[in-house]
């Protein structure tokens, strides 16, 4: 299964410089809504919207591939998507179930022991709705598990039947991964200053920003050496103006720079190098 991650994340603005993006009183924002594809943790779909659009109006619109594995949160929850998903699409999600949520439990599955995490239930259920437009026809699974460093219970719902309930903590924990590419899009590529106060210079810059990354993230996975981001990030900014060979740099990026290229600058006809101009004309 090709495993993806959905998520958004909530970019603030200052509201007075932009009075477009109003998100609350005193704030504004853009949000960015981002599939993360995890092999390779490549960024594969992007939306740009206003701030209080709902994560689940643009998850609607999503075309994913068959037998595909997408992990969400509780902001997605729409029992007719989930039917959609299992229906017509025969994609498969795991998310984390709301506390309020009605069903029935249709059977108990036996728990074999797993190592890592506390497998406490693994069930069939059939979730419940007083609106039918809002219902899901098709059994789930309800899975708790306990994690041991927190003692924290996480309760997880999704449609795959034949994965094992450790299988689907572990699915559930790799979300994580799309937590931490909004924090190096932040972090690394400066998306909290911009250079302009419009909504297409806003859009430009946030669009440049996902360009820079996925650059960033083929070096990383081009490079035989075991790079972090950061450093990545850090180190190319400081060799931005360096002639070197980009492939033997990124495996040994302490060597001297190999000079100037073969071929020679060209002269403006007239002007030789070295050569100053006259006193009171034009350099």
């Amino acid at each position: 299964h090709k495993l993806l991650s959905l998520d958004a994340t909530v970019i603030t603005l200052c509201l007075n410089l932009f009075p477009w993006a109003e998100y609350t009183r005193t704030k504004g924002g853009v949000k960015l809504h981002l599939l993360l594809d995890h092999d390779g943790y490549w960024p594969t779909y992007a939306v740009l919207s206003d701030a209080k659009t709902a994560d689940v109006s643009v998850a609607r619109t999503l075309a994913l591939l068959k037998s595909s594995i997408v992990v969400i949160d509780r902001g997605y929850v729409d029992y007719a998507l989930w039917g959609r998903w299992t229906r017509d699409d025969g994609v498969y999600f795991v998310t984390r179930l709301k506390s309020n949520t009605f069903y029935w439990v249709l059977k108990t599955h036996p728990v074999p022991p797993s190592k890592g995490d506390t497998i406490l239930l693994d069930q069939t259920i059939q979730l419940t709705s007083t609106t039918a437009k809002h219902t899901c026809p098709y059994r789930l699974r309800r899975v708790v598990s306990l994690d041991p460093k927190t003692g924290k219970t996480v309760v997880l719902l999704t449609n795959h039947e034949k994965l094992a309930a450790h299988t689907i903590g572990q699915i559930y924990r790799e979300r994580w991964q799309i937590e931490l590419f909004f924090k190096a899009l932040k972090q690394n590529l400066k998306v909290k200053t911009f250079l302009g106060t419009s909504e297409n210079a806003l859009a430009v810059q946030l669009w440049t920003a996902l360009i820079a990354m996925l650059l960033v993230k083929y070096l990383q996975w081009r490079s035989q050496r075991n790079w972090s981001l950061s450093n990545l990030v850090a180190l190319l900014r400081w060799n931005l103006f360096q002639y070197k060979d980009l492939w033997r740099w990124l495996e040994d990026p302490l060597e001297a720079p190999m000079g100037l290229p073969d071929h020679p600058q060209l002269v403006l006809p007239g002007f030789q190098i070295g050569q100053l101009a006259a006193p009171g004309t034009a350099r």
